[in-house]
């Protein structure tokens, strides 16, 4: 894959200002780099990385909006805008929605980007999904579902967006809609099957109207305050033959209860999941952060039962406090 820099979208996939009522390029000029460093100690060093790239939005007067892998544990967080790079300190991140929020540490002379509605948004409506760099870094897609997503390292969205044609450069990407407001931060790339049985790649988009409610809450203390969730540290896939764990968070509650990979989940607190969101969230309905899960478990063909005493993500990570 190129870099950033030297990769651009094909000129008839870039949106063109005549198309849209708002100033295309002073919206496009508030999606901003990110660079961050992260200690080779850190928790999340090995899954991922010391050195993370990344997209961001300006919503406020030198507030960014990304997506909150791209600073956890992060030391040091430098922003590229407007022809400038300034530091940037983490000022939070949301572990159950993934947004995570950057307070620019000097003045960046762009008008922030407005927020929209993501419930208001349909299915083929035409949307820009842009990284940071102008047109040539921007792309005219559609939204093609909004449905249930749920990642593998216990991260469940009852509605995610996804939009195509896919941008390769999705991590903390702004999706606007037609009117230039925001509905969307980028946070993953993946493989889509239609009911016809053709397999696409589209970009999952984390939807704005998650922020609403917390954005005042991650402003001020960097956190939201609702009870922390079980956490076991869990890479759990869904295949033919039920849930596959596919790895353990080293030192986290899984891995110390002697979870392996290779391990099948049958049920959590007796209750046979019938989708990976349903095991997350019956991880989550067994108590608070603290409390014991019990697994059931297939082992080389064999029964296992576990107790996993659950912990808080957010006690493993370095930096500010950023709470699950």
């Amino acid at each position: 894959m190129p870099s950033l820099t030297e990769w651009k979208v094909p000129p008839a996939n870039q949106p063109r200002p005549g198309d849209y009522s708002f100033d295309l390029d002073r919206a496009l000029a508030a999606v901003v780099g990110l660079h961050s460093i992260i200690p080779a100690d850190a928790f999340s060093a090995d899954t991922l990385g010391t050195e993370r790239a990344g997209n961001g939005v300006l919503i406020d007067d030198g507030v960014v909006l990304t997506i909150g892998y791209l600073i956890t544990e992060a030391e040091t967080i430098w922003i590229s805008a407007g022809g400038r790079v300034v530091p940037g300190h983490a000022l939070g991140y949301d572990q159950e929605t993934g947004f995570g929020l950057v307070q620019a540490l000097d003045r960046i002379d762009i008008e922030p980007v407005p927020l929209g509605s993501s419930a208001g948004a349909a299915l083929g409506d035409t949307v820009i999904f842009a990284g940071s760099g102008g047109r040539r870094h921007a792309l005219v897609a559609t939204l093609v579902a909004k449905q249930e997503f749920a990642g593998y390292w216990e991260y469940v969205l009852d509605e995610a967006i996804f939009t195509g044609p896919a941008h390769p450069f999705w991590g903390g990407g702004a999706v606007l809609d037609e009117a230039g407001r925001l509905i969307g931060i980028g946070s993953l790339q993946i493989e889509h099957r239609r009911p016809s049985g053709e397999t696409v790649t589209l970009n999952m988009v984390v939807p704005i109207d998650l922020l609403k409610p917390i954005l005042d809450e991650m402003l001020t203390t960097g956190q939201v305050a609702r009870p922390k969730r079980p956490w076991l540290g869990l890479y759990v896939a869904e295949v033919d033959d039920g849930f596959a764990v596919i790895g353990v968070a080293e030192g986290g509650p899984a891995d110390s209860a002697g979870i392996r990979p290779g391990d099948r989940v049958r049920a959590v607190a007796g209750v046979e999941p019938v989708s990976l969101a349903a095991l997350f969230r019956a991880i989550w309905a067994s108590g608070a952060a603290g409390d014991t899960v019990r697994l059931a478990l297939e082992r080389d063909g064999k029964p296992q039962e576990i107790a996993v005493v659950s912990s808080e993500r957010g006690r493993f990570l370095k930096g500010p406090k950023l709470h699950s």
